[in-house]
């Protein structure tokens, strides 16, 4: 039978743990050593030194120009089909005066 290990909840980190597994890094500590000792993701690790580089731990700050323009297209796309959906409700209404 196969043992299978329950979810441990979603955890959070602060900037400054964060900052400081990053600077570990830096500093020569090997990644494998940082993730087991702190008991964090490979992965996460990885994530936080390219966030690093960026200048910031937080996602919306790393985007790229065409993300951030998708971002801003997409709240004017949905602005509009609301005025549109308005404005339809408000022709409807007009129209049986």
């Amino acid at each position: 039978m196969n043992q299978s290990n329950p979810k441990r909840p979603r955890r959070t980190f602060t900037s400054e743990f964060k900052h400081q597994m990053v600077q570990l890094y830096k500093n020569g500590k090997r990644k494998c050593d940082i993730t087991k000792e702190y008991d964090i993701g490979y992965s996460t690790l990885d994530k936080w030194i390219k966030q690093e580089a960026n200048g910031s731990f937080k996602e919306k700050d790393n985007l790229t120009s065409e993300q951030q323009e998708l971002i801003k297209l997409r709240k004017q796309n949905q602005q509009l089909l609301m005025e549109n959906d308005i404005l339809k409700q408000a022709a409807l209404i007009l129209g049986q005066k």
